[in-house]
């Protein structure tokens, strides 16, 4: 396998991007605020035509008030032209596909006219949108909507799931007399999968519902309808009990993939099946497999006789796989998003199969960080998503893999903002080994201007990153850097990107390995005369939020603030109600009553009694994740009984993201003058 060379640090210079938009040069003159993250639209759904001339996509856009994101549909030409909007009155447009001529787009979205009876209801349906006069038909008005489709090889029919309710047999009678009571199990979401074809327009069951199907990809030749399944729709079932599952569409049987060697040899058995993908002959099948704590897999099984063969696909250098498998045309060429080193590129391993594979190719070099992709028929025409440190995403024309034509202007207005100087930065951290982070600094930072006020900014996951891109967002990044703040966001270890060594070795060492590479990063800010060592914060969610209390803990006099946000407190109390419980099974190896010990070092609860850093909590009222139990008792122990300054925010029915303007708003104006009271000294009110 030929190895990729080590990626960069620094920018590639301007033979990465080339511009199709002529644009005015504009003056960098605005201060970055809080509201301006509201106006930037996100984009994905790429969908390329497939004579390759035409590139379909979403544009999401924020609401007012309460409201959340909504998205519409946009087409592009690949060569020239504007950007022309589809839809409107956030329709949606997601799992969008062109017809096999070209002619048509089909997605889902909702028509939300106010009628009582779908397609106008409001509910998800499949739509059929004319590119050229922009107009949508309904494929189908199921009560209760559609929760996904596919569309047949030759553009005549749709297959589409939907879910039903089923009560088991065990204690039925009582589950049907109290129906709005909430029940641990017995009472289940199924999947029922339905072919609606397009010129009849009549409808014949494929699968009943007896079972769940997270996700489907038909074969190219039309005959096989691959499945993700489980027997229960608890999101708990999926990591560690789902399964890959190959439908007959001839015959109507089903065959597992039966040889499991991708659970059976791993350390953990807690992994998650996804990103189903046929090769262009329909004999061999891709899907990846993600862990909590694990480096994700890459698998491809060969339809034999009577069995399916498996192989495992290895990943070049210290990429770390990053989702969406795509073969590449009618060939054996198996393309990913591999992210290294902060950056995310389009990665193509060639002659996949028999057991075997080829070299591993870039498609995208530079420092590119690539959200999604998509080929046309042959695959050809290449388009891809993108971000860089300088700009927002938008939509690009790959035309090599150091040319890649920009066909959207999606945040015209970030050409005015004033920029912070954005750095992939290392130090030495826990086990003495190399850590790695994204340093942001205020816009025209010059070396010897610090010290400065300080934030550090941890990230979720923890099997995640901080990406070497430009950012702003509710949690700090580009907005801290605006009010003068430098920005740390260590990608500590158990962070991806930066080998499956790295990665791995936070397992069994939570508030430990981490917890040292953090505290070594913010000594590092402070010895090399960026921060100021009294007025240094600390924030985070998720994960972030669970390293904050362990911050304040293990360090209670290098941090002067403290924003937690959904923040774990005790490693027992999440085991036994976060949806995902295999992600603590994970990384403390072993059930509560196997390894108490391990539970107890790992949660900062134990610790609380060392806190004196002012600390704001922040937790969405109905999450599942991280559940505000530990927000509460953080909250109870540090205001009640430790008299450390804590305020804690609740988010009325929020889940563990945050999903509306006006929660986000307040989540960023709490943290700025929090940080503001504690690190400036400036008085709140």
């Amino acid at each position: 396998m030929k190895v990729l060379p080590r990626f960069l640090i620094l920018l590639v210079p301007a033979l990465a991007c080339v511009l199709a938009i002529p644009a005015p040069a504009q003056v960098r003159d605005h201060d970055i605020q809080p509201e301006d993250y509201f106006d930037l639209t996100t984009l994905g759904n790429l969908a390329v035509s497939p004579d390759g001339l035409w590139i379909a996509f979403t544009e999401s856009r924020w609401g007012n008030g309460k409201e959340g994101r909504s998205s519409d549909l946009w087409i592009v030409g690949t060569r020239e032209g504007a950007a022309r909007r589809l839809t409107f009155d956030g329709f949606g447009g997601g799992s969008c596909v062109w017809s096999p001529d070209g002619r048509s787009l089909y997605c889902l979205g909702r028509d939300r006219a106010g009628r009582e009876a779908p397609p106008h209801d409001g509910s998800t349906q499949v739509w059929r949108i004319d590119p050229v006069a922009g107009t949508r038909q309904a494929v189908t008005r199921l009560d209760g909507g559609v929760e996904s489709f596919v569309l047949a090889p030759g553009g005549d029919a749709v297959l589409f799931t939907a879910t039903e309710e089923t009560t088991d047999e065990s204690w039925s009678a009582l589950r049907k007399e109290f129906p709005d009571l909430r029940y641990g199990h017995g009472v289940r979401d199924l999947t029922r999968i339905t072919r609606l074809d397009l010129g009849s327009w009549r409808e014949k069951t494929l699968l009943d519902p007896d079972r769940v199907v997270w996700d489907m990809a038909l074969s190219p030749d039309g005959r096989k309808l691959a499945l993700i399944t489980t027997t229960d729709n608890e999101l708990i079932f999926k990591e560690g009990w789902s399964r890959v599952e190959v439908l007959d569409l001839e015959t109507g049987a089903t065959l597992t993939v039966a040889d499991e060697s991708w659970r059976r040899d791993h350390k953990s058995p807690y992994g998650w099946i996804e990103d189903l993908a046929w090769a262009g002959d329909s004999r061999a099948l891709a899907f990846s497999i993600s862990y909590d704590g694990y480096a994700s897999q890459i698998w491809v099984a060969e339809e034999a006789a009577d069995r399916w063969d498996l192989q495992r696909v290895e990943r070049p250098g210290l990429a770390t796989y990053a989702g969406a498998l795509r073969w590449r045309g009618e060939g054996r060429t198996l393309c990913y998003l591999g992210e290294e080193m902060g950056r995310v590129r389009l990665l193509g391993t060639r002659d996949v199969g028999s057991g075997a594979q080829g070299p591993t190719d870039i498609l995208t070099e530079g420092d590119w960080v690539v959200g999604a992709y998509a080929f046309d028929r042959r695959g050809k025409m290449l388009a891809v998503i993108a971000e860089t440190v300088t700009g927002a995403n938008d939509v690009y024309a790959v035309e090599g893999p150091r040319k890649l034509v920009r066909r959207t202007d999606s945040n015209p207005q970030v050409a005015t903002w004033k920029l912070p100087r954005i750095e992939h930065v290392s130090w030495t951290g826990g086990d003495g080994e190399t850590c790695w982070g994204i340093l942001e600094l205020p816009p025209g930072y010059r070396d010897g201007d610090g010290p400065l006020p300080a934030v550090v900014e941890l990230h979720g996951g923890p099997t995640s990153s901080t990406k070497y891109r430009l950012r702003l967002w509710i949690y700090g990044r580009a907005l801290m850097a605006s009010r003068g703040y430098a920005l740390l966001s260590p990608n500590y270890h158990g962070s991806t990107g930066y080998g499956d060594a790295f990665l791995e070795k936070l397992i069994g060492r939570e508030n430990d390995i981490e917890v040292a590479d953090i505290a070594a990063g913010t000594r590092w800010l402070i010895d090399q005369g960026i921060a100021d060592p009294d007025r240094i914060g600390v924030m985070g969610w998720s994960n972030g939020g669970y390293l904050t209390n362990c911050m304040i803990v293990a360090e209670p006099d290098l941090y002067a603030a403290a924003s937690s946000g959904a923040g774990v407190l005790d490693m027992v109390i999440q085991w036994g109600t976060e949806d995902t419980p295999g992600h603590v099974i994970n990384f403390v190896e072993g059930l509560p009553w196997e390894v108490a010990d391990h539970y107890r070092q790992a949660s900062p609860l134990y610790g609380l009694d060392r806190v004196r850093t002012p600390t704001l909590i922040h937790v969405g009222g109905s999450d599942p994740r991280v559940p505000p139990a530990h927000s509460k008792a953080l909250y109870r122990a540090l205001h009640h009984y430790l008299g450390v300054p804590t305020e804690l925010v609740i988010y009325p029915g929020e889940p563990h993201g945050l999903t509306t303007h006006e929660n986000r708003l307040a989540k960023m104006k709490w943290d700025l003058a929090w940080f503001e009271r504690y690190l400036l000294g400036k008085d709140p009110d």
